[in-house]
């Protein structure tokens, strides 16, 4: 009996034993696979003509001569997410993990833009650092985090884990922490596989490889990892390559340094709140300055490129102003400059107004030139990018980083187009060497961050 016994126990012992090693192998392999044994079936490649091939699980990436950065992506797009996966790269290659990835006609021409985790191989030894392709550049590096760049093992497989939720980006690398992200500029997009582009004097068939390939989807707080790196927030603040290309914040994010009433000698004590590191403009029914007012900068600028981020509500009408002279215009309605229209097109009447026609859509010249009509424009409610650069007379407005319109101040064709519009009365308008940055209280709810100027 007491053999039998004895039997028994060892028998659910063996058994305990073997769930517990399915249930540590299953929590090693969550979420959903996403790629087959044999085949690349719900991928696609984008960009350059590098050579993509599968084979027992195993993607392989082969570089190419004459050919910009390739990617093989997925079909499918993804917003919070936990991604594994391994790979291993040769010594001499660049490579990355796109996230949150996007291809549209609309951006250069359908060029893969978005957040990268770096796969460097270099002595720099950035990988799992967080580049962002086709955009800003690099947003977190690892410069000062030694036991990150020593995390990277040269020929062998690398794991790397992404945990993407909200705004915020975690990664690491072999199990050691690398990036720790938070920014709001994409929260979607497809998962893709790099081959960069190789310089032409370079030795093609150069290879990287990855692996075990998994993402989930659900319950992520209950998969999440806490993470003891210092954060990088993006949000009212410089990227790396801002500050080394001589951007400054125009806004700091907190307070109201360095703006003003357009018609105030400090900041108007209504109408405009910050919160959450949101300057917002407060409705009050349309009514055009009614409420706080114009704000402006107190510094004039002359040559410079400007960047700020807006989202409106429904119906909403505001403007980016520059090269504005708040002596001009003292009675009631908006201080008078150049302006960059900010409007929701779909639902404003200004839409189809204007002393030109269009010229008083989204990203417009108010009431001077109108925006391309294929602009780029996201819709009510999502972030969009204002984008002025102004180098002597010659002017541009870019919207989500695409050029919409371009023009000389000053010119005859400018001159004449002044002569047909609102701002006839205005001697010499738009023709200022310097002038104050405006943002408009049109009386509808509108939201800005991301303020920021680089001076030419």
């Amino acid at each position: 009996m007491k053999n039998l016994n004895l039997k028994r126990l060892m028998l659910a012992l063996s058994a305990t034993a073997i769930i517990s090693c399915a249930d540590k192998s299953d929590d090693n392999q969550q979420g959903k696979a996403l790629i087959n044994n044999d085949n690349l079936e719900g991928w696609s490649q984008k960009g350059g003509e590098a050579k993509y091939s599968i084979a027992d699980g195993v993607i392989t990436g082969e570089t190419v001569s004459n050919t910009p950065n390739s990617f093989v992506v997925t079909d499918e797009l993804y917003d919070d997410f936990i991604l594994e996966l391994e790979y291993k790269v040769d010594p001499s290659m660049n490579s990355g993990i796109q996230i949150r990835s996007n291809s549209k006609p609309e951006y250069k021409n359908g060029r893969v833009h978005g957040y990268q985790v770096e796969i460097d191989p270099s002595e720099r030894s950035w990988s799992g650092g967080i580049y962002e392709e086709a955009k800003r550049g690099w947003l977190f590096t690892l410069e000062n985090n030694q036991k990150a760049q020593q995390a990277f093992k040269q020929n062998e497989w690398n794991h790397v884990r992404v945990e993407a939720m909200g705004d915020t980006i975690k990664t690491w690398l072999n199990g050691t922490p690398t990036a720790f992200l938070i920014d709001d500029e994409t929260p979607q997009g497809f998962i893709a596989l790099q081959v960069h582009g190789i310089q032409p004097e370079d030795e093609p068939g150069k290879k990287i490889r990855w692996k075990n390939i998994r993402i989930q989807t659900e319950n992520l707080k209950d998969h999440s990892k806490s993470m003891d790196l210092q954060p990088v927030n993006t949000k009212n603040n410089l990227t790396k390559n801002e500050r080394e290309n001589g951007w400054k914040l125009l806004w700091d994010g907190k307070t109201t340094s360095g703006w003003k009433g357009a018609r105030l000698d400090s900041f108007p004590e209504k109408g405009w709140v910050i919160e959450d590191g949101l300057l917002t403009v407060l409705s009050t029914g349309g009514e055009e300055s009614a409420a706080g007012g114009d704000i402006v900068t107190e510094n004039l600028y002359g040559d410079f490129e400007l960047k700020v981020d807006f989202k409106i509500t429904k119906g909403a009408n505001s403007g980016v102003k520059y090269y504005v002279d708040t002596d001009i215009n003292k009675g009631p309605g908006s201080s008078i400059g150049l302006e960059y229209q900010i409007l929701d097109d779909n639902n404003h009447p200004d839409a189809k107004l204007g002393s030109h026609e269009g010229s008083r859509t989204i990203a417009s010249l108010y009431d001077l030139i109108q925006a391309d009509p294929n602009k780029p424009v996201r819709p009510v409610g999502e972030w969009n990018t204002a984008h002025i650069i102004s180098k002597g007379n010659h002017v541009e407005h870019l919207l989500n980083g695409e050029k919409v319109l371009e023009y000389e101040r000053g010119n005859e064709q400018f001159r004449k187009m002044v002569s047909e519009s609102k701002y006839a009365q205005w001697a010499k308008f738009g023709e200022l060497e310097k002038g104050r940055i405006l943002l408009q209280d049109h009386g509808d709810r509108v939201s800005f961050k991301n303020i920021k100027i680089k001076e030419l």
